[in-house]
């Protein structure tokens, strides 16, 4: 079946992320600024990361692989975003509609599990800071990372080739503005049984194991905070998890809310919004939630600020 659709090569209309085209102009300006923010930011901590020999501590190893993964989950769908701003119902090929969505799935699993070890990461730092070393590992930390790409793209594989198997009209509109798996099913002409019997268990398990992890992850830290005395120590600990806790709360809910749903409750006009919100939101967020709040990546910054302003002298 999938060798058919390549043959017949269906193509999809994407309608974009409103169906009205008055405030298109408005929305291009927003989303650009946004991504080029998302770009400074997270490319700047991974250029920063890379750079300075302080940031060798497993924090900023799993930081660096974060915002390169956040960069580029934005970019795979933004630009198609503003260019569907700009050109509505933009057609798009069999092939690129699902290399779209391969890469999509696959990054933004890999973001969930990049944030699952970045909160053990920080429950072993509050709770055992004596065995902060032994534990987490340069070993444990590749595996970790290795494991998190390994991991989102056997998921991605697998739900990539359940969906294209389907059959689909040869010219379809797709009410979003990028090649989404709720999307993809809901046009689907053949039984999607299958696909959604996968997304449902298997899907289910890999995005609440690393969702659970964190959540554990942080009631530890909280747990083991709560018992210290000083109250600066307790409020500093809290507003930093607070933060991480709010960006990861909007990313994995609004994944729960748009995925693991019956068919039956598709909503175009919510799963566009929706995804804004994990796709583009929390991944321009993270690197000031996580790095840029940190005192030794401002004096990083301000470092490679002092040293590129010197070379401009000379």
């Amino acid at each position: 079946m999938a060798l058919a659709n390549l043959t017949s090569t269906p193509e999809f209309l994407l309608l974009g992320l409103m169906d009205g085209t008055d405030i298109h102009p408005l929305l291009f300006l927003l989303f650009l600024g946004v991504y080029l923010v998302n770009a400074l930011g997270n490319l700047s901590m991974v250029v920063v990361v890379r750079s300075d020999g302080a940031l060798r501590s497993p924090m900023y190893y799993f930081l660096g692989h974060l915002s390169l993964v956040d960069v580029c989950f934005t970019t795979v769908t933004v630009p198609r975003l503003l260019a569907g701003l700009l050109h509505p119902g933009q057609a798009v090929s069999f092939q690129g509609c699902f290399a779209q969505m391969y890469f999509f799935v696959a990054l933004g699993i890999t973001e969930s599990y990049l944030l699952a070890a970045m909160s053990y990461d920080r429950a072993v730092a509050v709770c055992r800071p004596l065995h902060y070393g032994s534990v987490m590992t340069p070993w444990r930390c590749t595996a970790l990372v290795g494991a998190s790409w390994a991991v989102a793209h056997l998921h991605s594989l697998l739900h990539t080739v359940l969906i294209s198997k389907l059959s689909y009209p040869r010219s379809a509109p797709v009410r979003h503005f990028f090649c989404d798996m709720t999307v993809m099913l809901s046009l689907a002409t053949s039984d999607t049984s299958a696909a959604e019997t996968a997304i449902f268990s298997e899907g289910l398990a890999v995005v609440l194991t690393p969702l659970l992890l964190v959540s554990l992850s942080y009631a530890r830290i909280l747990v083991t905070v709560l018992g210290v005395r000083s109250a600066g120590g307790r409020r500093r600990t809290f507003s930093t998890c607070g933060a991480h806790l709010v960006v990861v709360s909007l990313f994995f809910g609004s994944i729960l809310s748009v995925y693991f749903r019956p068919s039956s409750a598709y909503s175009a006009r919510y799963d566009r919004l929706a995804s804004v919100v994990y796709a583009v939101v929390t991944p321009t967020l993270n690197p000031f939630i996580y790095s840029l709040r940190n005192k030794e990546v401002k004096g990083s910054l301000k470092r490679g600020l002092r040293w590129r302003a010197a070379l401009q002298e000379v």
